[in-house]
């Protein structure tokens, strides 16, 4: 009975695990989450049903981040999403014990240096949401629709440089899935290779 009571226990963190390593799949509905933001407030996609989402995983520790942030190109996307009535989620799945790791205060204070317009940024410190969604790259890019329905996944331009100078010629793909479906159209390019620094989880 003991060696069927462990085996039987062994299966179901093995089973948890995979669960907690499942990737989100275009086309289907993106998984669900809540998640607390860095003000401290609770934050679920359940929260904007209706509303188009983006989701941005962001590390101010990697290089290509600083890529789209000193130049301006992840703020501007961001202005351009917001205005049109789309939310704009920024998740930072950086574990505690990783050097690149902020404080929910510090990451506040280093969107507001930048000036960024995400309507939250959410702390994920223990990558459950990151896993969710199979995030492997900072950053790594997300759209999903009024429906809950996830449309786009993968990198936020097809340059996969870390040159600021790069984004003024580059196609930013989350920009073209956006003014598609928001025309009403279906994504043309649903899905793109991330690029950028690896996400820095914690160890499961």
């Amino acid at each position: 009975m003991q060696m069927l009571a462990r085996t039987l226990v062994a299966t179901t963190l093995a089973l948890a695990a995979t669960a907690a390593l499942a990737n989100a799949t275009v086309g289907q509905p993106a998984p669900a989450f809540t998640a607390t933001d860095a003000a401290g407030k609770s934050v679920s996609l359940a929260d904007f049903k209706g509303k188009h989402v983006v989701l941005e995983w962001v590390n101010p520790g990697c290089p290509y981040v600083v890529k789209h942030y000193s130049s301006g190109n992840m703020q501007g996307t961001q202005r351009e999403a917001t205005a049109k009535g789309v939310v704009w989620l920024s998740v930072n799945s950086t574990a505690t014990d990783s050097r690149d790791y902020r404080a929910p205060a510090d990451m506040a204070g280093w969107m507001q240096q930048q000036k960024a317009a995400a309507t939250a940024t959410l702390m994920d410190a223990d990558g459950k949401l990151g896993r969710a969604f199979g995030a492997r790259t900072t950053p790594h890019m997300y759209v999903i629709d009024p429906a809950g329905k996830l449309v786009y996944a993968g990198a936020i331009d097809n340059k996969p440089s870390s040159n600021p100078a790069d984004t003024a010629t580059a196609t930013n793909h989350v920009k073209v899935a956006l003014a598609e479906l928001l025309a009403g159209k279906p994504v043309s390019t649903p899905v793109t290779r991330p690029y950028g620094c690896s996400v820095k989880y914690s160890s499961m």
